[in-house]
């Protein structure tokens, strides 16, 4: 990948679904993402190397938390969750496969439950060997948010954000890009504060400040919330400068083809 640069991007599944209805999927917006993405891509030819990551949103997200996953083995009913969070999550992936490919994207998926091991809080191992192979030929290696087998409590969720974080330390990518249902990180809910301001720039000079201000997500999401995700890529960019991430709306129409064509950007919060 030396001739190009790498990106990353997750397409939130708060935008790609409807969160406040099981299995809903946001088929407009996710049709409009696809077209956005191709344009970036033809735009830039040879030039960016892409993979993409997804949520869950109401489809997994609703699942875990019904049979309470992230906490593991609590007798049978735990792995007849499993069975429902990977099935529901796998759906959701065809969904955004279908859109993709339908877009012209030479999209292809990666299932992480297949070869993805957790330890508690961290993802220990999953397989990279095939993604790494078809990125290299210039397809687009696509992941998402998953369940996977616990070497300590037997099962639990691995968000995208902590596929992404395996997946740079081992490809070393420019840009991590967050495409979500809100503007960026605000010092507060943008959707239930209307004095929220956004937080253009996070770096070590703000960041207490930063940890102090935010809260967590308004509907079900075992993943954390925005917290967990803005501590999690901001350590990352803390490991590998001078790698940068953007946390910004994915649904304003033009926000992701800019952030992939690397126009300067008006928008979102930029991590480094």
């Amino acid at each position: 990948m030396a001739d190009k640069e790498l990106v990353l991007l997750k397409l939130g599944g708060a935008i790609i679904t409807d969160k406040t209805q099981p299995n809903t999927p946001n088929l407009a917006v996710l049709k409009r993402l696809a077209a956005e993405i191709k344009s970036a891509l033809d735009a830039r030819g040879d030039g960016l190397g892409l993979i993409i990551g997804h949520g869950s949103g109401s489809f997994g997200h609703v699942a875990a938390a019904k049979y309470k996953t992230t906490q593991g083995d609590l007798g049978t009913e735990s792995w007849r969750g499993l069975v429902e969070v990977t099935a529901a999550a796998s759906r959701l992936n065809r969904i955004v496969m279908d859109v993709l490919l339908d877009a012209g994207i030479p999209a292809i998926h990666f299932q992480p439950f297949a070869s993805a091991r957790t330890r508690k809080d961290q993802l220990m191992y999953m397989e990279t060997y095939s993604l790494k192979a078809v990125l290299e030929h210039g397809l687009v290696p696509v992941v998402y948010g998953d369940a996977a087998i616990d070497a300590v409590q037997g099962m639990n969720i691995v968000s995208t954000e902590k596929i992404f974080d395996n997946l740079a330390r081992e490809l070393n990518p420019e840009r991590i890009l967050l495409a979500s249902d809100v503007a960026g990180v605000f010092t507060a809910d943008p959707k239930t504060d209307p004095n929220a301001e956004l937080i253009e720039d996070i770096d070590s000079s703000n960041w207490d400040a930063v940890v102090a201000s935010l809260g967590g997500a308004q509907t079900a999401d075992v993943t954390g919330g925005m917290f967990t995700k803005v501590r999690d890529i901001y350590h990352l960019t803390l490991a590998m400068p001078p790698m940068q991430a953007m946390i910004f709306s994915g649904l304003e129409p033009g926000n992701v083809e800019n952030a992939l064509l690397g126009n300067a950007a008006d928008f979102g919060t930029l991590i480094n």
